[in-house]
């Protein structure tokens, strides 16, 4: 048994908006995803027998995409577990609460714990598009060989609209347009705009003129824009993942390890750094001399007792097109409390010496502890007739 079977795909395309994660990996077709695909077939077989199910159960959600990317994290912690020179039980029930763990993991005689979890930086409501998945692929196979089209939705009705009625009148207002006359202009005038209504649904719609070399293909992508929206603060998400894993265990009298696996546009390190440090401010002496400070909020502060996490590693956005490219970063505990975490070479470190954050990089390449090439996946996404984002 496998996690994906081997058969003839032919559907290249990137993912649809009503379409999983677990239905696009499955679907999708190229000799890139083939390796993606290889890859997690050949790590999924070191998982211990017993533990094989649960996992490919997991991978294969169709109904949870948190449950894909959450799967996908934890099977990428395990092959680079391994491919450092660790052996690693998998949910051993340790510590004083009865609970299991996800990794037991032992390197050179000395033992440590890492506990995985997924975050991802969400939606709030205020500026987030409400048009249904189903709406959204509709729009974006609309014929558009010389325009990208941005929506914006100014009015949702009680049902899904028409969407062959949309699509209709959307192709017919792109083809009246003439891109050369909009770039010749661009400085002068606004973009095209056209608006549609129907059954208490209205939406707006811009045409942004293709490049000259990226016209002519009926089967593009028409969407280039999706409506802007508010994002909740990376800090908090980052904050919250440790303080639910930091305590879930009681004490395990072992280096304890939160693993993040963090889905945000942006990950940024001084997000990660106000989450666990706390806020690097300027403070002022009454000679007026400036003096770097730490506000308290950080995960470690001395008030909130957090001595049991010895360090967090932090992956942002971690994917398996991304597996090779980001160097996962040991953030460790400036409690004195703590037990010191081990480091393994592939993981960068970043520590608090007083106020200070001090990084240091990798001794070993990320791609070369997962057993892959460097640069991998090799070869387009996409190929061109089918550009697009990864989704």
């Amino acid at each position: 048994m496998v996690v994906y079977a081997s058969w003839n795909r032919t559907d290249a395309s990137p993912r649809r908006a009503a379409e999983s994660h677990a239905q696009f990996f499955e679907r999708v077709a190229g000799p890139f995803w083939d390796q993606v695909r290889d890859a997690v077939n050949e790590w999924w077989s070191h998982l211990p027998d017993q533990v094989q199910p649960g996992l490919r159960s997991r991978l294969l959600d169709r109904n949870s995409d948190a449950n894909v990317s959450s799967a996908l994290w934890e099977l990428y912690l395990h092959e680079m577990l391994l491919g450092s020179g660790c052996r690693v039980e998998i949910e051993q029930r340790i510590g004083t609460r009865g609970n299991n763990p996800d990794f037991l993991v032992t390197r050179n005689g000395e033992q440590f714990v890492v506990e995985a979890i997924w975050t991802t930086q969400r939606l709030s409501g205020a500026g987030s598009s409400p048009a249904p998945p189903q709406l959204v692929d509709a729009i974006d196979r609309v014929p558009s060989p010389n325009f990208f089209v941005s929506y914006k939705v100014d009015r949702v009705g009680p049902t899904t609209p028409p969407q062959k009625r949309l699509r209709a009148r959307l192709e017919q207002w792109l083809a009246s347009l003439d891109p050369d006359q909009f770039i010749a202009g661009y400085e002068r005038v606004s973009l095209p705009k056209y608006t549609w209504q129907e059954n208490g649904w209205c939406l707006t719609f811009e045409a942004i003129p293709r490049s000259p070399d990226s016209r002519g293909n009926p089967t593009s992508r028409a969407i280039g824009f999706h409506p802007a929206a508010w994002l909740d603060d990376k800090t908090d998400r980052v904050l919250e993942a440790v303080k639910k894993k930091g305590g879930k265990y009681g004490d395990l009298a072992l280096p304890f390890i939160v693993a993040v696996g963090y889905a945000a546009p942006f990950p940024e390190d001084e997000d990660t750094a106000r989450a666990l440090y706390g806020t690097s401010v300027v403070e002022y002496a009454d000679t007026g001399e400036p003096t770097i400070g730490r506000m308290s909020g950080g995960y470690w502060n001395a008030n909130h007792g957090h001595a049991r996490v010895s360090g967090v590693l932090v992956v942002g956005n971690p994917a398996p097109w991304t597996w090779t490219k980001h160097t996962p970063v040991l953030w460790q505990s400036c409690d004195p409390k703590s037990i010191p975490s081990p480091v393994l070479p592939p993981w960068a470190t970043v520590q608090l010496v007083d106020v200070q954050v001090e990084r240091r990089p990798a001794a070993f390449p990320i791609h070369a502890a997962l057993g892959l090439p460097e640069h991998w996946p090799t070869g387009d996404a996409f190929p061109r007739r089918h550009q697009g984002n990864l989704g």
